[in-house]
């Protein structure tokens, strides 16, 4: 680990991070950000001047081959400490660094392709994660953290509390998934969490796996679910890039194909957008074969 640097403006921005909406990760990257400047210039960050910092980001582009999401943290990061931190309000810098993020169509994967990867996976804990997070919609941190209270079986809905942004959103069940759900939870019956980790007591066998998870106080991490993914990928031999959040675009591109508005979809993703669901429109091949039908309708509308 490397040691702190030794400049007090570090230790502030710190602290006024901590006073910001973000989530843990973004706060931690905004610091990091930082340390790396001062580490890039050997210098105390707060006695840069704007043309350095001109300099640095240049760096980062040519030298560095940053993308567009690496630079984005990075102007973030040195806007929020040098503008609301350092009072350079008058600095333009952050204005003149245009970013164009080139977004790749999502890995989709075909509805048997996804019912062949989730019945690779195993064991029980990781096959109903990945099922909710397929027919919810659900990143993986978001699946991970769900607790009991959080679906409504009367509404079948389930309750997204803290998804990206600080954000809640409702997601609607299918019965069925509400049915596998339930007996899940029988298997271990966590007053709190759907996924509880096992924790290290039933790995040294001190208790069985479903006594452990009984008494968890967190639940399971987000890395044993990719893990699980992996090597259920690997056995059925799907493409190597596709990840547990290509279950999340698969469920956006099969909703489609089955007639589900795009808004609709935009609501359950979560999206503060509605051009960032806009996307899975291309990505279905219904969608392209209804548009063919309407055009061949318009032609011969306009042919007789």
């Amino acid at each position: 680990m490397k040691p702190k640097l030794p400049y007090p403006c570090i230790a502030q921005f710190t602290a006024a991070v901590e006073l910001k909406d973000f989530r843990p990760k973004t706060k931690k990257e905004y610091v990091r950000y930082l340390v790396k400047l001062a580490e890039h210039f050997q210098c105390d960050p707060a006695t840069l001047s704007e043309d350095q910092v001109r300099e640095y980001f240049l760096f980062l582009r040519q030298h560095k081959n940053y993308g567009g999401s690496a630079m984005t943290v990075a102007r973030a990061s040195l806007r929020c400490f040098f503008q609301d931190c350092q009072q350079r309000s008058d600095w333009t810098v952050f204005q003149e660094l245009a970013i164009r993020r080139v977004e790749p169509l999502p890995v989709v994967l075909a509805r048997a392709e996804v019912a062949r990867v989730l019945g690779a996976v195993r064991e029980p804990r990781f096959r109903a994660c990945l099922r909710l997070i397929y027919q919810c919609g659900l990143r993986v941190g978001e699946a991970v953290r769900i607790e009991v209270g959080d679906i409504d079986g009367t509404a079948l809905r389930l309750h997204v509390r803290f998804a990206k942004g600080g954000k809640d959103r409702y997601v609607p069940l299918a019965p069925g998934l509400l049915a596998e759900l339930r007996e899940w939870w029988k298997l271990h019956r966590n007053p709190q969490f759907l996924f509880p980790s096992p924790g290290r007591a039933w790995k040294d066998r001190f208790c069985t796996l479903s006594e452990s998870m009984r008494r968890a106080t967190a639940p399971m991490s987000v890395s044993s679910v990719q893990l699980a993914f992996r090597l259920a990928r690997a056995a059925t031999g799907l493409t190597p890039t596709a990840t547990v959040h290509t279950l999340r675009h698969s469920y956006a591109t099969h909703l489609l194909e089955e007639g589900v508005s795009v808004r609709l979809i935009s609501q359950y993703l979560g999206h503060e957008s509605l051009e960032t669901t806009v996307i899975y429109t291309h990505l279905t091949a219904v969608s392209e074969a209804q548009t063919r039908v309407a055009l061949a309708t318009l032609h011969r509308a306009v042919s007789a």
